[in-house]
């Protein structure tokens, strides 16, 4: 009799607690951006003050667009520099202790981002939130990269894209729902209430961790493949890192450059939409803004099973980039509905998300995936904090109580565009170069047969899970 491991339901209960490992997590990351007004708010209001705009005065923080721009930036660069250690333990100790210290990380991290927001009006305030970004980041940055590392052991070459597509779905959930209700639960708690309910759902992302721990080491047993994997663990070396290819490489620059033109435009959208457009309060704003996360939530799944038939991830990778330009093109010249915009942008997100990271375990071997990762995490999270730098700079120092000038969000946008278009530069030469070796990028999933082990490259054979492993998952 087969065991439970063996088991499809098996592999999808432990996708189900590792989706909402990062739930609570992606909630807390975007809350500034629902509440910008109010992290760059008068730190006083009286009844009835308005500003030279005769705009109602906001009471928050009082922080500067560039000290707010800091707030992302901490985050991105702290990533930056803790995932390829991160994505390197994680392989050599594995996904447990993985999963245990980087969730543990969030809650502690978003608690002291929390604790900070009481020390309005003081020098500690800004100190202790960028401290509380540093060691969320150090988390969630880290926790995304043991997630999709168990997905890809229970999901290779077993709706690998629908693992991934789903893990999508649930984390933008979390987005999605700080979107919606976030504002409002503000506007009746107030900004510390509204940080510590995140630290709240951050501890059920570390009761999932625990729940997923036990179910991989329980799973690992049954499939008698938990020895094998601490053997292939001991052999990852720094060095390994040399024996990368060009198309991992390839395949990196090109995550990055796209999410170059997502997230820094997410962290600004809501007060872009208030400014550049008129009658759009901060709550519609926040909506139309969260409509990109909305576009993932409703897609990723779908996205996901579409490439699992057709593979060709290569190729939707390209026009993911080439369908991405009209949209800051229409952001910064024209006066089309932002919706348009947001939700066009959602579904080149979800195709890209879907096509670009789970192509990574397609040419990096198993035992290496965490570093592997690890490197692209931080790739991706170096040109995500210079973005944030530069995002921050074009918008200027000075407070945000007033709307700023549209011509800097033009620059904004058009420092959008430039990023798709090296995207597209570099993977018109990811295509190129899959198709000089071997094409397994484009492969056609469903139809096409897996290549020969002997004529596949030694940096893409997984030493782990090879066909006759697989016969376990089915």
């Amino acid at each position: 009799m087969a065991a439970p491991a063996e088991r499809a339901y098996y592999r999808f209960l432990v996708l189900f607690f590792n989706c909402m490992v990062t739930f609570g997590s992606f909630f807390c990351f975007d809350i500034p951006s629902v509440l910008q007004d109010q992290f760059q708010g008068n730190l006083t209001c009286y009844n009835g003050t308005l500003t030279n705009h005769s705009k109602v005065c906001v009471e928050g923080l009082g922080m500067s667009p560039q000290e707010y721009n800091l707030l992302y930036a901490i985050y991105a660069w702290t990533n930056a520099l803790v995932v390829i250690m991160a994505g390197f333990l994680i392989d050599k100790l594995g996904n447990r202790f993985g999963l245990f210290l980087f969730s543990f990380l969030t809650v502690l991290g978003s608690s002291i981002f929390a604790l900070g927001s009481h020390f309005k009006g003081t020098p500690y305030l800004l100190p202790l939130m960028l401290t509380g970004r540093l060691l969320f980041g150090s988390g969630n940055g880290s926790l995304t990269i043991v997630q999709n590392r168990v997905t890809a052991f229970w999901f290779k070459r077993k709706e690998l894209a629908l693992a991934f597509g789903l893990t999508l779905s649930f984390s933008r959930l979390g987005s999605v729902l700080n979107f919606f209700f976030t504002q409002q639960f503000e506007s009746r708690y107030g900004i510390q209430w509204t940080l510590w309910g995140g630290t709240i759902l951050c501890v059920l992302g570390f009761l999932s961790a625990i729940v997923v721990s036990v179910l991989d080491k329980v799973g690992m047993k049954q499939l008698g493949l938990d020895g094998a994997i601490q053997e292939e663990s001991k052999k990852v070396r720094v060095q390994d890192i040399r024996h990368l290819s060009l198309r991992y490489w390839l395949l990196v620059l090109t995550i990055m450059f796209f999410y170059n033109g997502i997230f820094p435009f997410v962290a600004d959208a809501s007060k872009f939409i208030q400014d550049k457009y008129d009658g759009y309060d901060q709550k519609t704003a926040a909506y139309i803004a969260g409509a990109v996360y909305d576009s993932a939530l409703v897609l990723s799944a779908v996205v996901g099973i579409l490439i699992d038939y057709i593979g060709m991830r290569g190729v939707l990778a390209l026009l993911c980039a080439v369908f991405t330009l009209p949209v800051f093109a229409l952001l910064a010249f024209t006066y089309v509905p932002p919706l348009v915009s947001t939700i066009w942008l959602g579904v080149t997100y979800s195709f890209a998300a879907s096509s670009m990271w789970p192509s990574i375990p397609l040419v990096v071997p198993q035992a290496t995936l965490g570093t592997a990762m690890g490197l692209a995490t931080s790739v991706q999270m170096i040109g995500i904090g210079l973005s944030n730098l530069i995002v921050g700079a074009i918008l200027g120092s000075k407070s945000s109580e007033d709307k700023i000038p549209l011509w800097r969000w033009q620059r904004m946008m058009i420092f959008m565009l430039a990023n798709t278009i090296a995207c597209i530069a570099t993977s018109v030469t990811l295509n190129v170069v899959d198709k000089k070796q071997g094409g397994t990028l484009n492969r056609m999933s469903k139809r096409s047969p897996e290549p020969q082990a002997e004529s596949r490259d030694d940096s893409e054979r997984s030493p782990i899970l090879n066909e006759e492993d697989d016969r376990h998952l089915d």
